[in-house]
């Protein structure tokens, strides 16, 4: 038997404990590496593969004009979820909810049996009605789950739709405000976290984790409500009675930027917009379509002529023959052999073509294109919301005598309704431009506290107070005394300026019969409170004039809105000159106290219709000092006891 010394016994003994300890350092090695690099990775895997999360919608923020009211908020619709796996009966789980949800039964299966954690039914299960909800909780069935999720619902219908946009199924701002401002209004999504085994079984040992969702914010506009549904009443009569391609209006206050009120038509529900065509709801035509403006724009010409002193408006002459030369090239006026011998102011009032043409070259190619650049044409003008035009003006190669006469008058140059209402503000409020802008809070829906508040934006200032101050004078003539007329608002001042553009066909040249008639107005014309543009697209059945046509719906607006508004009226105008066929109104007479015998002294163009018995008068609708139009009634109310004190 051989023998083994005990020098080699040690050493082998030493080796296995070495080889021991270094196999012990590598185990301990390895576990140090997986518990403190590794750890929280696996963590999260092994969390991923044991934990199953059921995700919770926040609440979009809610939309709210200047005055709290709402424009666009949300409504309980939740949507069903379903965790395969714990589903103890698919067949019969199946017949059951496609019954509810009013999908084929096939498909309800297919749902319930997925390879899934978690399966959403799609679409649906998504945003379900109260009865879908009502009959789903009674089922009690293992597996199924109501998620809370919510629709967005616009109280006003299809008011504001262009501005206010919408959201798809997922409550995803897609066009609008609901788009621009998406990030804000979303929120952050909340979670339920629970355990389960490996098929998919619940272990209750093991606590759930909840996170809240986290609420959008709300947005306070600087829309007014009240302005927006007079705005909206007075395109769908236009639509009404002159069937046009298009129409739109818009309304800001010219001493901040804000908007107060936006429309177009055609339109379209928001909650809706898949049941029209994209080229609908696609395109908000006052900050989208560029057209020729007309008229209005001689605002601009008119505004630099008085910065540049070029003109005396009511010394200064022009006599209008109905056209004008220019490097050869015959420019007529819209009446048929002119106005004859004019001031300047007269010029304004009457929309002399010729007469701005003269304006145009007193001031020059390079000054008056740099006075429309920095009224902001040519440009965007910044406004929160998508899809804003540049509008088109002549590249300054391309500018001769003929460009820089038809500029004067507004023809040749391609411009948005929002730069025009900016500009025109800017041409009223003192001579500042300012960015037109929509959001004007954001609020806390927790708290109700403002979280952050939109200053107005002051970009340049274009003109003087003193020039501004002409312009308004100015224009206000031209409601009181010239093409404006029919804009007239008894009781307020108003200033404002026709346009009638000839459209543009697709072969390049100016169609016929087919315009675009506008009216930009603005009051109170001696301190601005609202601007109001109206631009009509090719009105059926009428003479295409925007004195005729969109002067009437802009001074509706501004009147309504005014008082809407609570501005008060105001007196220091220029009165209304009348033309045939037009008439004065009449000034209602106080009558009340009067005995019913002494009306024969009242001798008015209105018609007298008696309430009552008796022989004083107590009391008249309407009030003593309303006007009215001629041939009005005016109602009295008759009792033996007298109406005065």
């Amino acid at each position: 038997m051989k023998r083994v010394s005990t020098t080699t016994v040690k050493k082998r003994i030493v080796t296995v404990f070495l080889f021991g300890l270094l196999l012990l350092g590598v185990i301990v090695f390895r576990l140090g590496y997986v518990q403190f690099v590794l750890g929280e990775e696996l963590m999260e895997k092994a969390d991923e593969s044991w934990s199953r999360d059921i995700t919770f919608e926040p609440d979009r923020g809610n939309i709210l004009d200047r005055n709290g009211d709402v424009l666009a908020e949300n409504v309980s619709a939740p949507s069903v979820m379903v965790v395969p796996r714990q589903i103890e009966n698919p067949e019969e789980t199946a017949e059951r909810i496609a019954n509810i949800l009013e999908l084929p039964v096939d498909e309800a299966y297919g749902y319930l049996t997925e390879n899934e954690n978690i399966v959403r039914i799609h679409p649906e299960g998504r945003k379900i009605s109260e009865n879908q909800e009502e009959a789903l909780r009674t089922l009690n069935t293992d597996g199924l789950y109501l998620a809370k999720d919510s629709k967005r619902h616009y109280p006003y219908d299809d008011n504001l739709a262009h501005v206010l946009g919408f959201t798809g199924i997922d409550n995803q701002g897609l066009m609008g405000l609901e788009l621009y401002y998406d990030d804000n209004l979303s929120g952050e999504e909340g979670s339920l976290s629970y355990y389960s085994d490996a098929k998919g079984g619940r272990l209750d040992q093991l606590a759930d984790s909840y996170t809240s969702p986290e609420d959008g914010l709300n947005l306070k506009t600087t829309i007014d409500s009240k302005v927006q549904t007079i705005i909206e009443r007075e395109l769908d009569l236009a639509v009404s009675q002159y069937n046009p391609d298009q129409a739109l209006a818009i309304a800001v206050n010219p001493k901040t930027g804000g908007v107060l009120g936006m429309s177009s038509r055609p339109t379209f529900n928001p909650e809706n917009y898949q049941e029209v065509d994209a080229s609908i709801f696609d395109r908000n035509l006052p900050i989208w379509s560029t057209y020729e403006p007309g008229s209005t724009f001689k605002i601009i010409t008119l505004a630099a002529a008085l910065e540049e002193n070029v003109v005396d408006l009511r010394e200064d002459t022009f006599y209008d023959p109905g056209y004008i030369m220019v490097d050869g090239v015959r420019i007529n006026s819209w009446k048929k052999g002119g106005h004859g011998e004019q001031t300047f102011l007269e010029v304004v009032q009457n929309s002399s073509n010729p007469g701005f043409v003269v304006l145009g070259q007193k001031l020059g190619e390079e000054k008056l294109f740099s006075y429309i650049r920095n009224f902001g044409f040519g440009k965007k003008t910044g406004i929160d919301l998508q899809g804003e035009g540049n509008g088109i003006l002549f590249d300054p190669e391309d500018i001769g005598q003929v460009e820089l006469a038809t500029t004067s008058f507004g023809q040749g140059v391609s411009v948005t309704p929002i730069q025009q209402v900016m500009a025109i503000s800017a041409a009223v409020n003192g001579g500042e431009l300012y960015q037109p802008f929509i959001a004007k809070e954001w609020i806390d829906p927790q708290t109700n506290e403002v979280a952050e508040k939109v200053e107005p934006i002051l970009k340049e200032n274009v003109i003087t107070e003193s020039t501004s101050e002409e312009v308004r004078h100015a224009l206000e003539s031209v409601v009181a005394e010239g093409t404006g007329r029919p804009a007239y608002v008894d009781g307020y001042r108003v200033g404002g300026k026709t346009g009638t553009a000839q459209k543009v066909g697709p072969d390049g040249n100016y169609m016929q019969n087919n315009y675009i008639v506008s009216f930009m107005g603005f009051a109170p014309a001696d301190d601005p409170e609202i601007v109001v543009y109206v631009a009509v697209d090719n009105p059926k059945d009428t003479v295409q004039f925007g004195g005729v046509v969109s002067a009437p719906i802009a001074g509706t607006i501004i009147g309504d809105s005014l008082r809407a508004m609570g501005v008060e009226p105001r007196e220091g105008g220029p009165d209304r000159e009348y033309t045939w066929p037009e008439q004065p109104k009449v000034e209602v007479p106080d009558l009340i106290g009067l005995n019913k015998n002494e009306l024969t002294e009242y001798q008015t163009n209105l018609s007298i219709e008696t309430s009552g018995s008796g022989e004083h008068i107590i009391d008249q609708a309407p009030s003593p000092d309303t006007q009215l139009e001629e041939g009005s009634t005016v109602r009295i109310y008759l009792s033996d006891e007298n109406g005065r004190e």
